[in-house]
C-alpha cells in the first residue's frame, strides 16, 4: 500500500537544525561529509539484519527496508547531480519522484542484504565523488526545476540529512 507523498521542501535543512533528529546540515565542513557517508553504511546494514526490517511502523511510514532502499537510491540520485554541476554549467536536475520509486519499484519486496550491498556501494562511490571535488570547483552551481539552486557545498550539505535523518527514523 502506497504512503502519502512528502511534499516538503527540505531546503530548510541548510539554514537550521532538523527539529526531528536533531541534525544541523549548516554546521558540517564539506570536507566532513564524505566520512559521515562512510560512517552511516554500518548502521544501515545492521538495520536491515533486523527481523521486523519489512514491517511498517504505522499506516503512513515506510518500513526499515523502504527507507534503506530510498537512502540507496538519493546516494544514486545525487552522484548524478554532482556530476551534472561538475560537467555542466548551472544544470537543472531531472525530478525525482521518491514516493513514486518506492512504488514502481517495490521497495519493500527487495532482498535487505542487496540493499544493504548496493547501498554501501552507492554512498563510498559518493563519498568518494564529494572527496574528490577540488575546492577550486565547490562553487559551481545546479538547480532544481522548483527554482532551488545548490552549489557543489549546499548539494553535499543538502543531501547529507537525508540519510542521517532516515537512520533516526528507523532509529539506527
Amino acid at each position: 500500500m502506497p504512503i502519502d507523498p512528502d511534499t516538503k521542501n527540505w531546503t530548510w535543512v541548510l539554514e537550521r537544525a532538523c527539529p526531528d533528529c536533531g541534525f544541523g546540515s549548516s554546521a558540517v565542513d564539506y570536507d566532513d561529509i564524505p566520512d559521515l557517508i562512510r560512517a552511516d553504511v554500518e548502521r544501515w546494514n545492521a538495520v536491515l539484519r533486523r527481523d521486523d526490517v519489512t514491517l511498517r511502523p504505522d499506516d503512513s511510514t515506510w518500513s526499515a527496508l523502504e527507507y534503506a532502499a530510498h537512502v540507496r537510491d538519493a546516494h544514486r540520485i545525487f552522484r548524478t547531480r554532482l556530476e551534472l554541476v561538475l560537467t555542466e554549467d548551472d544544470p537543472e536536475f531531472a525530478n525525482w519522484d521518491q514516493d513514486a520509486t518506492a512504488v514502481s519499484e517495490n521497495y519493500n519486496d527487495q532482498n535487505p542484504a542487496a540493499v544493504a550491498g548496493e547501498l554501501g556501494d552507492a554512498a563510498r562511490a559518493l563519498a568518494g565523488d564529494f572527496a574528490a571535488v577540488p575546492p577550486e570547483k565547490r562553487h559551481r552551481t545546479g538547480r532544481r526545476s522548483d527554482g532551488s539552486n545548490f552549489s557543489v557545498e549546499s548539494l553535499a550539505a543538502y543531501y547529507i540529512h537525508d540519510p542521517i535523518h532516515h537512520l533516526w527514523d528507523v532509529r539506527g
